[in-house]
């Protein structure tokens, strides 16, 4: 039996783990016994009071958020960038079913598009994630922090110590990774290449079972 496409591998695979989920759930919901009815639990303590507001503690989260704000965007920007990088390593799997001589100038073209996307949609995340931040982050923090605790996050973050600490943050996880995907890629690369064809052999077969049992095109119906 001939391999499916690679990428038709990859949408079979992600309907049939939807499909999964889905089923799982509604067994879940619909054929589980009931749970035993347990006795009444003791009231839960009263949620604490929000710490009150004040324009002094509002200046302190806004320097906070000010802080961290690098953190905040990059993390924005790494959510809008990260399908793009997922069609880019389907899109470099499926070059490889073309002749040598027109991938290359393919792949140029495509990542050319991947870095327009990457640049409108980082440039769009991070717009969002200024404008949201005060009203999520920044209002966690002043309801659940007092102004006495604000105050010495923001001179921790604030700190030359720690400035220093987060520029190298970077520097610091480039040289773990450096070490961590050689360690791992000949322990991975067979797990990850036996559960791919795990899968396909598993959809090839339910697809091919499906097929046997389907009324051929124009048959009557009894």
């Amino acid at each position: 039996m001939n391999a499916l496409p690679h990428t038709f591998s990859r949408t079979a695979l992600a309907a049939a783990l939807t499909s999964a989920a889905l089923f799982a759930g509604s067994a879940l919901a619909q054929g589980s016994p009931a749970a035993p009815a347990k006795p009444a639990a003791p009231a839960a303590a009263a949620k604490p009071a929000a710490a009150p507001s004040s324009p002094a503690k509002k200046a302190l989260v806004a320097r906070l958020l000010a802080v961290q704000m690098p953190g905040i965007e990059g993390t924005a920007r790494q959510v809008a960038e990260q399908p793009a990088a997922q069609m880019l390593q389907q899109a470099g799997n499926a070059l490889q079913r073309l002749p040598a001589d027109k991938r290359e100038a393919l792949w140029r073209d495509i990542q050319g598009d991947a870095r327009k996307y990457a640049e409108e949609a980082g440039t769009l995340a991070k717009e969002r994630a200024n404008k949201l931040s005060p009203s999520t982050i920044g209002a966690a923090l002043e309801e659940r922090f007092t102004e006495e605790e604000l105050k010495q996050l923001v001179t921790l973050l604030e700190s030359p110590a720690y400035k220093k600490l987060a520029g190298m943050g970077a520097e610091l996880n480039r040289g773990l990774l450096e070490k961590l995907v050689p360690e791992l890629r000949p322990t991975l690369e067979p797990k990850l290449k036996a559960l791919e064809q795990s899968i396909v052999k598993r959809l090839e077969a339910a697809a091919a079972a499906s097929n046997a049992t389907a009324p051929a095109p124009g048959a009557s119906r009894p």
